[in-house]
Parts: C-alpha cells; structure tokens; sequence
C-alpha cells in the first residue's frame, strides 16, 4: 500500500481510527518514518539500476530513461521449478533476471497418437538477460515456457509501463529479436540447447 499521504505530505488525515478494545500500539512519528521510506526506495533504486546496467538492449537509454524504468520496476522472487511464463498463455508483464538461472522450454509433438508433447530446454537465462517481450510487443501468447532451476530474484514490468517507458530503438531492436527468433521457428532450426551467448535473440 502506499504511504499515509499525512505523514509524507503533512495533508490532513483522511480517516478516523477510534478503538473498540483495549490495546497496545506503536507510534512512528513524520521524521523517522519519511527517513525510512526515502532510504528504502533509494536502496532498492540502486538494485534496479544495477540490474538494468547488466541489459544490454537497455545500452541506449539515457539515464533519465534508464531512471524512469527502474522505479516501474516490480521485485519479484522464484523458487526452484515455479514457472514464471507458460507457453501458449497471454500475458502482460516483460522479466528481466537479477539472480539466479530460469530456463526456457518448448513443448514438441512426440508424434505418437497420443498426440502428447515433450519439453525441450532452448535456453538458459542468467542475470541481465530478459524475457516476456513477445506478448507485450505482438499480444502473441507465450512462445516457451520459463521455470526457475532454483532460488531467482527478477524485477518485472507490466504492459502500460513498457509502452510508455520504453523508447522506441529499443523498442525496434525487441522487434527485431522476435523477429528472428520467428524466422528459425519456422525453419524448424531450433537448437537442442542455446547456450549462453549463442542465439540471445530468442523471445518469448
């Protein structure tokens, strides 16, 4: 929730609280409070921008832009084997990693009459890298689906900040990567395993 708005703004308070029980609370006044909330955002300012730093289709943004982006930004924890996207879902958000490794997979027709699917694992997300932009740029569902292999910290933006935030180079050059990826889709060449470094501009 945000803060109260009388402790912050020195406004008048909005509501009245009265007790219906005897009780005990506890009493933080203005300058102690607004002490704490400027140390906490600036902290986790400084955790966002360092995590932007690390993403390089973010390379050219200003840092007024770079700044904006970074308090849209959501904190948000894994743990091992949650999914954080699925394929054929639509979603609203874009991930970008802080710590830990998310691996992406497809689903593959095992061709049997059945007609049931396998996973296949197509890449491995570290810190810096980024996923989720294709249903944000496209309003496609998801391509692969994402799982934690262990503890993972990532921030996450959602759709309306992601259009107004981001600039249109970098934009573009999203674009491009969903288009690429599309293209081998297609041609059926995706790899058994992307490692790092290899094949970065596959979106899902």
């Amino acid at each position: 929730p945000p803060p109260p708005p009388s402790l912050m703004y020195q406004s008048p308070r909005t509501a009245t609280v009265e007790a219906s029980l005897g009780g005990v609370v506890w009493a933080l006044d203005r300058q102690v409070f607004r002490h704490t909330v400027t140390t906490a955002k600036a902290a986790r300012v400084a955790v966002s921008q360092e995590s932007l730093s690390k993403v390089k289709i973010l390379s050219t943004v200003t840092i007024a832009e770079r700044a904006r982006l970074g308090d849209a930004l959501v904190a948000c924890e894994f743990n091992d084997g949650d999914t954080i996207i699925k394929q054929g879902a639509y979603g609203d958000n874009l991930f970008i990693v802080e710590e830990g490794l998310a691996i992406a997979y497809i689903d593959i027709a095992k061709g049997d009459a059945g007609g049931s699917f396998k996973k296949k694992e197509v890449f491995r997300h570290t810190a810096g890298d980024y996923f989720g932009e294709r249903a944000l740029l496209t309003d496609e569902p998801r391509a692969a689906t994402v799982i934690a292999s262990g503890p993972l910290k990532a921030w996450t933006v959602d759709r309306a900040s992601f259009e107004r935030l981001l600039g249109t180079e970098v934009k573009r050059r999203m674009s491009q990567r969903v288009s690429s990826y599309d293209m081998l889709e297609g041609d059926g060449a995706a790899p058994a395993t992307v490692k790092k470094g290899e094949w970065s501009f596959l979106s899902w």
